[in-house]
């Protein structure tokens, strides 16, 4: 298998278009087209776990956070990220990342962290917008059951929980081909007439290339109309952060007890303990001190993140619990996610989960 199959199936659940602007997901060091050996799945991506992946004899590492944020100008060695650049290539091993497009994703980051909490009814805390478009074509009649077929087959279509989902309306269509035309039905030079449906489906952006080429394909017409126009409306499948309910609510504390469990961490921050029950709990993998206003909004008892800064913690307001766990601590069961969604598409895959810790910090 080459490492462009594994990066296709990956980018077609997150794709690069989906991550933040800050952020340099996507494969960052070697070829595409080279056959895998085999993969590690880590957070980060380190010196350390290049080191794994030479003893292990893999050439491929996943990572959900990019070695690289910002440009390198230079290769000598100076700082870790170039160290692990220079080792990488002279080993030719293959680094790719995962990061902000996974953390986006439904059934991504956020969505293994509320598994792992117990929450039920899991929805994104911060959904995207203007990440949809509605693409409408007109097609003869007796043509709309392929062309909508095309549709759905590159992914348009899609509503939450629902697919193949389509608006048709039948009127008329006028056309007359000039000497150079070759028209599907009806004559050149002559003005024709011909039953027509008119198909509307929404699609997300990143597949916009795709559906309108498998459209292109399926419609017998040579000159094929049809309009893609931007929707404005929020897509609730896609965004940061995430909020859920917990089956039954748990004291203040057990909750905090149980995310010690949870994550394996020996303390955590938090505010003031001001509400005696949590039922309903906002959290972000990561830094997701950006995101506690959209969890107040919504009501939630406790908010759960990584990262937040001192003066941060005032902006509860005594109306919310902050519980700051960590990043790594936050984060670390990604590669989990990762190791499962990949044996589920490529069960004979030799994948690896770093057996290294690359957290770098330590509590006394």
């Amino acid at each position: 298998m080459r490492i462009r199959e594994v990066i296709a199936y990956l980018e077609s659940l997150a794709p690069l278009s989906s991550q933040e602007s800050y952020d340099n997901s996507g494969l960052i060091v070697g070829d595409a087209n080279q056959e895998i050996t085999s993969a590690i799945i880590s957070l980060d991506c380190t010196e350390i776990i290049l080191d794994e992946a030479i003893r292990k004899g893999a050439n491929l590492i996943i990572a959900h956070h990019p070695i690289v944020f910002k440009g390198l100008k230079s290769f000598t060695g100076r700082n870790y990220v170039e160290r692990t650049v220079i080792k990488a290539i002279k080993n030719d091993i293959a680094i790719y990342a995962i990061h902000t497009n996974l953390d986006n994703y439904l059934k991504g980051v956020n969505f293994e962290i509320g598994n792992r909490m117990g929450l039920q009814d899991l929805k994104i805390l911060d959904p995207v917008k203007g990440k949809l478009m509605k693409l409408s074509v007109f097609c003869p009649t007796e043509s709309s059951e392929e062309v909508r077929s095309a549709l759905f087959e590159a992914g348009a279509g899609n509503i939450g929980n629902y697919s193949e989902c389509s608006y048709n309306l039948e009127g008329t269509g006028t056309y007359k081909g000039d000497e150079n035309s070759n028209p599907a039905y009806g004559e050149k030079g002559k003005r024709h007439q011909e039953d027509e449906v008119r198909i509307e489906v929404v699609l997300s952006k990143h597949i916009q290339s795709q559906v309108i080429s498998k459209m292109l394909h399926a419609h017998p017409y040579e000159e094929v109309a049809y309009d893609l126009v931007a929707l404005e409306n929020t897509n609730k499948f896609e965004g940061a952060g995430m909020i859920g309910n917990l089956e039954k609510e748990m004291d203040s504390i057990d909750f905090l007890n149980h995310l010690k469990k949870v994550f394996q961490v020996d303390c955590i921050r938090h505010t003031k303990i001001v509400k005696s029950k949590i039922r309903k709990v906002a959290y972000c993998g990561g830094s997701g001190s950006f995101l506690l206003r959209k969890a107040m909004s919504k009501n939630a008892d406790i908010y759960v993140t990584g990262d937040f800064k001192y003066h941060e913690f005032f902006d509860a307001e005594d109306k919310i619990i902050i519980a700051d766990i960590g990043h790594y601590e936050s984060e670390q069961y990604t590669k989990n996610l990762l190791h499962d969604i990949l044996k589920k598409k490529f069960p004979k895959f030799a994948l690896h989960l770093t057996e290294e810790n690359t957290n770098p910090i330590n509590y006394f």
